[in-house]
């Protein structure tokens, strides 16, 4: 299935199986991919930041985290379901079992210190035999503490680096330092291990399924959160149309 287009941005309708097999072939042949992810947030950003489409220019897989994508996806007839919706609340463990089955080391850049370790702590007592290590994501990106997290995970050479910053910074540090990585496949990763290590609630698993996981976030944090649900998507309306438009001439 080839890549789409919604709402000015491309993503790809692949489900975790499928990412899986692009990290299998990216560790296998010693190459060095980039899986992105979209939802409504980093469709904004897109259109926003010419830095964030430096980086999805560079991506070579786009999935998409976020129901209302499919809902709208499906809406303007494009061949997606369900199960090509893949956030990291569900898929980072499958993700680890599949590290421990071939072998994999995993590094995660993220979070607040000491809460992804303890989040890694968490997934290798439910997945013996994972290699995995950890970085926080407090540092100066332009400094020598980057260098230091550069040489730590190149250290460890892993074959999946997750960034987990939260959007756009994750995306523009990849982007500033992808040519001196040390790894098969860097994922951007979001609050992920935030989630695993219950420093922020995580929405019951129907609520994704549905498409209203965004209303337990806002509650959950409506400082943070109330611009990204409730005023960002208006600015998203013209390119709704314009997939409208396409849609009513058949293209």
């Amino acid at each position: 299935m080839g890549r789409l287009t919604l709402l000015g941005v491309e993503v790809d309708p692949v489900g975790i199986d499928e990412l899986h097999r692009a990290i299998g072939r990216a560790v296998a042949e010693g190459k060095r991919i980039v899986i992105a992810n979209h939802n409504l947030h980093s469709v904004y950003l897109f259109h926003k930041d010419p830095k964030m489409r430096a980086f999805f220019a560079r991506a070579d897989l786009i999935h998409i985290d976020g129901m209302p994508l499919v809902y709208w996806g499906r809406l303007m007839g494009k061949p997606i379901d369900i199960e090509h919706r893949v956030t990291y609340v569900d898929w980072v463990r499958p993700l680890m079992a599949e590290a421990v089955r071939h072998g994999w080391r995993v590094y995660y850049l993220g979070g607040k210190p000491g809460v992804a370790e303890r989040a890694a702590s968490q997934l290798r007592a439910e997945f013996p035999g994972l290699f995995l290590q950890t970085h926080h994501g407090y540092f100066d990106m332009a400094g020598e503490e980057n260098e230091e997290v550069l040489r730590r995970i190149n250290a460890y050479r892993p074959h999946v680096l997750m960034v987990g910053m939260g959007m756009p910074r994750q995306e523009h540090w990849v982007l500033d330092n992808l040519e001196r990585l040390e790894t098969n496949a860097v994922l951007t990763a979001g609050a992920c291990f935030d989630y695993v290590a219950e420093a922020i609630p995580t929405p019951p698993r129907w609520m994704g399924r549905v498409g209203l996981e965004w209303l337990y976030r806002l509650f959950s944090e409506p400082k943070r959160l109330w611009r990204r649900y409730l005023v960002e998507p208006w600015y998203l309306v013209p390119y709704a149309v314009e997939d409208l438009r396409r849609r009513l001439q058949g293209g």
